[in-house]
C-alpha cells in the first residue's frame, strides 16, 4: 500500500484546506463559544477594556512607587497568582532546612532591626531552596535559576528575604511577570519541556525583551547548574532600605555567601545526574546536615547612602542590574547556619509561605517596580495555594512574636480569639489590642517617609534603558572556560528552538549587542549568518571586568565536605585505603568505598572490607574525585571491568581529580590517558595527597577540558 499522501491530504494535515477548515472553525465557534482566537484582536482586560500600555505599572513618576489603583496590573497578577493549585506556580520543586542566624556585632548605626544588634542572639530561620520552571516532580540539576528564600523568626516578627542565586532578574516591571513565566513554562499545547528553557516560547519572549539580556546570560552560565545548594550564592535581587532608630535611611543590596565556596556542575554531569539521581540537591543538603557538615552562609550588604543614589551608571531601582563589588564592597553582617532537617516535608517545606512584604522595623522597601508588584503578588498567591488568609497560623509560618488584631474567621482558622471586639478602636475590650507609636521603645513599624511629588504615569524611566552593558560586563568577567560554557549553553538552548527567526533574532538583536565574539560563535554553531555588528551603540562604562562575578574566584581554601569515591575489588591494598580515608578525614572530606557489587571485598591481606555501595549504585557524578588504591588482583579486576573503566573515564571527562596508587598506575595505559595536574599517580599515598587534594580544591581540572571532550564516557 502506498504511503504517499495526495495534495489534498497534505493540505488537510497542514491545516491549509481553507474552505473545509473555515467551515469547521465556524461550527466550533457556534458550538464551543469558549474557544478564543486572538488573531487581529486588541489587548484587553478581562472586563473588555482596551489596554494602552502592557509594559509598565502605573507609578507616581517614572521612578516612583507603584500605585494600588492600577487595576490592570492587579487583575493580571491576581489571575496569574491563582493559575495553579495547590502547587506553586513557580519554585514548585524545593528543599528546606532549619537553622539560625547570628549577627557579627551591633549594627544599630545601620538599622534598628533587633536581630542585627545582639551578637549573642541566635535568630531561628527556615530556608527553602528551589528551581523556578519545573513542577514538583522535575529534576534538581536542570539548567534553571534557583530560589533562595530565608524566613527569619525574629522577636519583632517574621522577616522574609526572598531571593535567588543570581543577583538580577529577567524583567524590570512586575506587570511583565506573568508574561515571562508563561513564556518559560512548558509550552501549553503539549506541556513540553519539563524543567527547562530550551524551547520556542522562552526564546521568543527574551529575544523580544532586551531588558532580559543580563539575566539570560547568567542563566546560560554555570550559575544555572550549581554543584549543590550548599555551594550557591544568594541575593535579595532588589534594592531595599535599612533604617536606623534616628530615621536615617540607606539603600542596600542583600548577599549570601556560602562558606563552602561557589561552584557548579559541568553540563554533561548535570544531565546525567538528572537521570541517575533526580534528588541530587535535596539529598546532598539532607546528608550534609545529618553528618553535621552544617551548611553556612555569610549575610552581607552593599550600602549606598541616600545622597549617592544617582551616582552610578545604572539605576539602583532596576532589578536587571547589579552593583559591582569593585564599586561598592560587601559589608558582612552575620552568619546563617543550617543544622536541622525538617521532620515532615509537606508540613514544613511545602507549606512554608514566603512573602517579600514580611519585614520588621528597620527594613523597608525601595520603589523598584518589580519589588512593588511582588509585595502584592506573594500574599495573594499564598491565599490561593494554602486555602485562605490564615496561612500564617501553620506551624512553619507562625511567628515567634505574638500576633493580635481584628482579623477573624476564614478557612483554617485555628486561633481561639477571646473578647467581643474584633475592631480598633474599641471601648468594650479596654481598647486592646492597641497601636504602638513608632517613637516608643520597641515601637511599631513606620514606613520611611520618602517624599513623592510626581504625576501618575505608565512609563519606564530612561535610566532603565541600558540593557547590554552589564551583560557585557558579566561575559567579560568570566574565565575562558566559563565563556566557553556560556557559548555552549546558548548554542544548545537555541538549537532546541524550532523557529529559525527566533534563533536569528536572539543572535542579532541580543547577543551581538552583548559581545560580537559571543554572537558569532553561537551563530556558527547554529548555522546562521555571522552578525557584522550590534544594533545598539556600545555604551562606555568605567568598569570592564568584575572578578567577583567569576566562580573561579569564589572557591574556599579547603576541601571540607568534598566527596571522594574509592574504587576497589578483591585483592585491594587495604593499607592504602586506610591511609587515604585518614587523610581525607583530617581535611573534613568524606570517602565512600565502592566495589563491583555491594558484596564485601577481601583485601590482599585477607581482611574483609565492607563497601558502601556498588559503582553502579553510586556513579561518578555523585562524587568530587576518585581514588584507586593498589593491589595487583584488585587493579587487574578493575582493568577488565567495563563499569569501573567507564567510572574513571566519566570522572576524567567531567574534569575531576583522580589519584591512582601503586599498581593502579597501569590503568593509565588501559584508559589511554596521560597524567595532568588532576590525574596523579604514585606508590606512596602520603606523597599523592598533596597534588590530589590541591586538584580537588580547584573543583575541576579546567586545563583538561579541551582534551576531555574527545574521551568517550
Amino acid at each position: 500500500m502506498s504511503t504517499k499522501k495526495t495534495a489534498a491530504e497534505k493540505s488537510r494535515l497542514a491545516g491549509t484546506d481553507t474552505p473545509d477548515r473555515a467551515n469547521t472553525n465556524a461550527k466550533l465557534d457556534r458550538l464551543e463559544p469558549f474557544r478564543s482566537d486572538a488573531t487581529g484582536q486588541a489587548l484587553r482586560t478581562n472586563q473588555g477594556v482596551k489596554i494602552a500600555d502592557n509594559q509598565n505599572t502605573l507609578k507616581a513618576g517614572d521612578r516612583g512607587p507603584s500605585l494600588l489603583e492600577d487595576f490592570i496590573m492587579r487583575e493580571k497578577i491576581t489571575h496569574f497568582d491563582h493559575e495553579r493549585i495547590p502547587e506553586r506556580i513557580v519554585h514548585a520543586r524545593g528543599a528546606g532546612a532549619h537553622g539560625f542566624f547570628q549577627s557579627y556585632g551591633n549594627h544599630s548605626a545601620l538599622t534598628k532591626a533587633g536581630f542585627l544588634q545582639d551578637p549573642a542572639k541566635k535568630t531561628p530561620v527556615f530556608v527553602r531552596f528551589s528551581t523556578v520552571q519545573g513542577p514538583r516532580g522535575s529534576g534538581d540539576t536542570v539548567r534553571d535559576v534557583r530560589g533562595f528564600a530565608v524566613k527569619f523568626f525574629t522577636e519583632e516578627g517574621n522577616f522574609d528575604l526572598v531571593g535567588n542565586n543570581m543577583p538580577v532578574f529577567f524583567i524590570q516591571d512586575a506587570v511583565k511577570f506573568p508574561d515571562f513565566v508563561h513564556a518559560v513554562k512548558p509550552e501549553p499545547h503539549n506541556e513540553i519541556p519539563t524543567g527547562g528553557s530550551a524551547h520556542d516560547t522562552f526564546w521568543d519572549f527574551v529575544s523580544l525583551v532586551p531588558e532580559s539580556a543580563h539575566m539570560v546570560i547568567w542563566a546560560m552560565s554555570d550559575r544555572a547548574i550549581p554543584k549543590s545548594l550548599r555551594s550557591m550564592q544568594g541575593f535579595g535581587v532588589h534594592t531595599f532600605r535599612l533604617v536606623n532608630a534616628e530615621g536615617t535611611s540607606r539603600f542596600v543590596k542583600f548577599h549570601w555567601r556560602p562558606t563552602a565556596g561557589t561552584c557548579s556542575l559541568v553540563w554533561d554531569e548535570a544531565q546525567k545526574l538528572a537521570g541517575k539521581d533526580t534528588d541530587h540537591h535535596r539529598r546532598d543538603l539532607w546528608e550534609a546536615i545529618e553528618t553535621e557538615d552544617y551548611p553556612e552562609w555569610e549575610l552581607g550588604v552593599q550600602i549606598i547612602e541616600e545622597q549617592h543614589e544617582h551616582d552610578f551608571e545604572f539605576d539602583l531601582l532596576d532589578p536587571t542590574k547589579l552593583i559591582p563589588e569593585e564599586i561598592v564592597p560587601i559589608t558582612p553582617l552575620g552568619k546563617m547556619t543550617l543544622n536541622r532537617n525538617p521532620d515532615n516535608f509537606f508540613a514544613e517545606t511545602e507549606q512554608v509561605a514566603f512573602c517579600p512584604g514580611h519585614i520588621v522595623p528597620g527594613i523597608d522597601f525601595s520603589n523598584d517596580p518589580l519589588l512593588q508588584g511582588r509585595l502584592f503578588s506573594y500574599t495573594d498567591t499564598q491565599i490561593s495555594r494554602l486555602g485562605g488568609p490564615n496561612f500564617h497560623e501553620l506551624p512553619i509560618n507562625r511567628p515567634l512574636a505574638p500576633f493580635h488584631n481584628g482579623q477573624r474567621d476564614a478557612q483554617h482558622r485555628s486561633t481561639l480569639d477571646k473578647g467581643r471586639a474584633a475592631y480598633e478602636p474599641n471601648s468594650i475590650d479596654g481598647g486592646w489590642p492597641k497601636e504602638t507609636p513608632p517613637a516608643a521603645q520597641d515601637g511599631g513599624f513606620e514606613s520611611y517617609p520618602e517624599r513623592i511629588d510626581a504625576n501618575k504615569i505608565r512609563q519606564r524611566s530612561e535610566s532603565f534603558g541600558d540593557h547590554f552593558s552589564q551583560a557585557r560586563l558579566f561575559f567579560n568577567s568570566m574565565s575562558p572556560h566559563e565563556q566557553e560554557h556560556i557559548i555552549a549553553a546558548y548554542s544548545f538552548e537555541l538549537g532546541k528552538v524550532e523557529r529559525e527567526a527566533i534563533r536569528a533574532r536572539e543572535v542579532n538583536d541580543i547577543l551581538a549587542n552583548i559581545d560580537l565574539g559571543l554572537a558569532r560563535r553561537v551563530a556558527e554553531n547554529l548555522g546562521l549568518p555571522t552578525p557584522a555588528k550590534g544594533t545598539v551603540a556600545v555604551r562606555k562604562t568605567s568598569l570592564k571586568r568584575s572578578p567577583a562575578l567569576s566562580q573561579v574566584n569564589l572557591l574556599p581554601d579547603t576541601i571540607k565536605t568534598r566527596k571522594v569515591a574509592i574504587l576497589a575489588a578483591n585483592g585491594v591494598d587495604s593499607a592504602a585505603i586506610d591511609a587515604m580515608k585518614k587523610a581525607l578525614k583530617a581535611e573534613g572530606a568524606h570517602a565512600k568505598l565502592l566495589g563491583p557489587t555491594s558484596a564485601p571485598l577481601k583485601a590482599a591481606n585477607g581482611k574483609p572490607l565492607a563497601v558502601d555501595a556498588s559503582m553502579e549504585g553510586m556513579p561518578s557524578v555523585a562524587f568530587d574525585a576518585v581514588f584507586v588504591p593498589g593491589g595487583a588482583a584488585s587493579v587487574n579486576a578493575l582493568g577488565g571491568d567495563g563499569v569501573a573503566l567507564h567510572y574513571l573515564l566519566e570522572a576524567y571527562k567531567h574534569l575531576k581529580a583522580i589519584a591512582l596508587q601503586g599498581e593502579a598506575e597501569q590503568l593509565l595505559d588501559v584508559l589511554k590517558l596521560e597524567k595532568d595536574a588532576g590525574l596523579v599517580a604514585g606508590k606512596d599515598v602520603g606523597a599523592l595527597t598533596q597534588a590530589f587534594f590541591a586538584a580537588i580544591g580547584q573543583h575541576r581540572v579546567w586545563a583538561r577540558e579541551a582534551k576531555a571532550k574527545a574521551v568517550p564516557a
